[in-house]
């Protein structure tokens, strides 16, 4: 055996074997985090994707891990490159390392090792731990509450189990493994990244994910929470049976954001009035209208054998004659691990179009002058709403300055004009690229969550 062999096969980094651990798996422990009367008054977080040896500005934050694997896995390879930044931090939610539920258990049980790992390191540099707690299904709970001392302060997470984006909420998953790790690991406090369930029992701190975008990094604001704002700050009396007790409130700075539950977000559902159109009885041909600024248009939904859409025609040209006719269809296809409705480019009729034929009865929806619901409905309410309705190929009108755009997707592609300025479109392959469009000197990733939306085909 080579020097060089034998340093490898004997590499603490390599064999993980040097930290104490608990139970049945001996899994390395985080020691109960000690809170300082201040830790949870106006909670501020960081994502680890941000941290920098000279944010002094920031160091007053707790860093946590509510981020896609790959952003944080270089502290698993190398954990000793990041001890020194970490320490300028008020403490370090330990790396949440994803539990989705359609993963091998073996990877399950490895991602919970590989938190507590890094949890326990951390601590033994002088550094201020709290562990961050995800599970799968029951047949998890053996292992996944391991390496966490009773008492201790934990952190979890409920934004990829509650509803967003057109993802049905899995509550009841989640609901089940909270409730065994308040009666395995009684945690005196619980920082919950997203809005926490009523039902949620405990000493709740809540940090609110809608504001973890990039225009909040430099402000010392503090923000009202959306919907459970008003009992979480104790308002108004919280529902019946509701063990939430909040101490304090902050946000949380981002750009991604994943954990437990189902890899896929859960199935999808309809969260506006005019994604209804995409369900229905199987044959039937739903007629509906599309409000836009000029009055809006027409569209025949078919329905399918399962009671989901798989064709749709669009009586307009989406103010893009150059790359539609009116009418034309789109074929809806649906994403066979995410369940989610998907218009297809574009199918146009330059003679004529054929016949959109009925075999049931059809069903209208009222195509009222557009009122304030309406538009909330339709806006985009974060960056990410955009990017996945771009991945699903939404067709959409926006209007900001009193100027109206157009947004569609001609072979594959996002295609972005104003007006009929068809000679100035710019085309995009993704929706990053898409953000980057600027309009009256701002890029439409500063806007885009301002603007007012007057129709999105999804």
């Amino acid at each position: 055996m080579t020097i060089e062999t034998f340093e490898y096969r004997t590499d603490p980094y390599f064999l993980r074997n040097t930290l104490e651990g608990t139970g049945r798996y001996d899994m390395p422990l985080i020691p109960k985090f000690k809170a300082n009367s201040d830790d949870f008054t106006n909670l501020k977080l960081i994502g680890f994707d941000r941290v920098k040896s000279d944010d002094t500005k920031h160091f007053g934050r707790m860093v946590h891990f509510f981020l896609y694997d790959y952003k944080f896995e270089k502290l698993w390879k190398n954990p000793d490159k990041y001890v020194d930044i970490l320490k300028n931090y008020k403490a370090v939610l330990s790396p949440d390392f994803s539990m989705y539920i359609e993963m091998h258990k073996l990877q399950q049980l490895y991602n919970t090792f590989k938190n507590r790992w890094c949890g326990a390191f951390l601590y033994s540099k002088g550094i201020r731990v709290i562990p961050t707690v995800s599970w799968g299904l029951p047949d998890t709970f053996d292992f996944c509450f391991e390496g966490i001392e009773k008492g201790s302060t934990v952190a979890v997470s409920t934004y990829m189990v509650s509803e967003h984006n057109n993802h049905s909420d899995q509550k009841e998953f989640f609901m089940t493994g909270y409730n065994e790790m308040l009666k395995r690991i009684e945690p005196e406090n619980i920082i919950c990244y997203h809005e926490p369930f009523p039902e949620m029992e405990g000493n709740i701190i809540y940090v609110n994910y809608e504001l973890s975008s990039w225009r909040y990094f430099n402000t010392d604001e503090v923000y009202e929470p959306s919907k459970y704002f008003s009992y979480i700050s104790g308002a108004v009396s919280k529902p019946e049976n509701c063990g939430i007790i909040v101490k304090s409130y902050g946000y949380v700075l981002a750009d991604s954001q994943k954990g437990m539950g189902s890899a896929y977000g859960g199935d999808w559902k309809p969260c506006k009035e005019d994604d209804e159109r995409f369900l229905g009885e199987p044959g039937e041909i739903k007629y509906t209208h599309s409000k836009d600024k000029k009055g809006g248009y027409d569209r025949a939904t078919k329905i399918g054998v399962d009671g989901r859409a798989i064709k749709e025609r669009h009586f307009t040209d989406h103010n893009r004659s150059d790359k539609h006719t009116n009418p034309h269809d789109h074929f809806i296809s649906w994403d066979n691990q995410r369940g989610f409705p998907k218009p297809g480019s574009p199918i146009n009729y330059p003679d004529e179009a054929p016949e959109f034929k009925n075999y049931k009865g059809v069903t209208y929806m009222n195509g009222s002058i557009p009122d304030e619901k309406y538009f909330e409905e339709m806006r985009f309410k974060t960056i990410s709403d955009f990017k996945w309705a771009m991945e699903y190929n939404s067709e959409v009108e926006f209007e900001w300055n009193e100027k109206v755009y157009s947004i569609t997707h001609p072979d594959g592609i996002i295609s972005i004009c104003e007006g009929n300025k068809y000679s100035e479109a710019k085309d995009y392959e993704t929706a990053d690229e898409a953000l980057e469009y600027v309009i009256d000197g701002q890029r439409l990733r500063e806007i885009i969550t301002k603007v007012k939306v007057w129709s999105r085909t999804i």
